[in-house]
């Protein structure tokens, strides 16, 4: 099917992208604490299956940055950009409080002792998460969105968003299965914050990307490979998706039960025979 070539092309670009970013990341000077650069493997891959498939790149990116034509339809999606962007501290607040509480001590970075100035790190930390989204919420969720249920759809990208951090599993197995966890979970939170979103979405997603980077950076030690900061972040990440789980099945309207491709505010699927 050609849905199936379009994401398996993504998939293998984001990923061999991100290697190859990765790898010579460090001829450019380019702090990581600043931004990785296999942030861009994603965006890489978009980019590759753009080329490929012209004719059903714009159909996909729908909404990620302008408003889409048909912007008529009020859906609950259109109500959800600042409570999304709250749910990032509300994660980092439950993880880090957490781990003070059980590790008895809370590791609070200041912004001001970091190796750069702080302003330079949360743009580029936005530039970079925005790298990532335009693959994964701005493209690949739109396209499976359109052969799957608004749950299951976020699922399978959280899936993929975590598998596609290949690094992840050289730690122990429960650091792995909380970063699993939180991936999942917030593109859940992320997916149903979406649905029906007409316009910027790259920067609502992104936004939402950064902040929980920027938490993760200024209240945790997890980058150091310590488990009980992951897992409680992915524990934070579940708590936090169960409220966007129950209000999706609250606003549940009779048209989800159409064809997924026929539903208002889901990016259709390009026409038959499109390049």
């Amino acid at each position: 099917m050609p849905w199936k070539a379009e994401a398996g092309v993504f998939l293998a670009v984001a990923l061999l992208g991100a290697g190859a970013l990765g790898a010579v990341q460090p001829a450019t000077g380019v702090p990581t604490e600043v931004v990785q650069l296999t942030q861009f493997g994603p965006a890489a891959g978009v980019l590759a299956v753009a080329l490929l498939w012209p004719g059903r790149i714009r159909a996909r990116l729908a909404g990620a940055l302008r408003a889409r034509r048909d912007t008529a339809w009020a859906g609950p999606g259109r109500r959800t950009g600042l409570p999304l962007l709250l749910t990032a501290p509300l994660i980092i607040a439950l993880a880090a409080g957490a781990y003070a509480l059980l590790d008895g001590d809370a590791r609070l970075t200041d912004p001001r002792s970091l190796a750069h100035p702080f302003a330079l790190i949360v743009l580029a930390q936005l530039i970079g998460a925005c790298g990532e989204e335009i693959g994964w919420r701005c493209w690949l969720q739109p396209l499976l969105r359109t052969r799957f249920g608004p749950l299951a759809a976020p699922v399978a990208v959280g899936l993929l968003w975590g598998g596609w951090h290949v690094q992840v599993f050289a730690q122990r197995p429960a650091y792995a299965a909380g970063f699993l966890l939180g991936t999942v979970a917030m593109s859940v939170v992320l997916g149903l914050a979406l649905e029906g979103v007409r316009t910027h979405r790259l920067l609502l997603a992104g936004g939402f990307h950064t902040l929980v980077n920027l938490g993760m950076l200024l209240t945790m030690d997890e980058e150091e490979g310590t488990v009980l900061p992951m897992v409680l972040l992915g524990g934070a990440c579940l708590f936090a998706a169960v409220p966007w789980v129950l209000r999706a099945r609250r606003d549940a309207r009779p048209e989800d039960d159409r064809e997924p491709s026929a539903a208002p505010g889901r990016i259709p699927a390009a026409p038959h025979g499109a390049r």
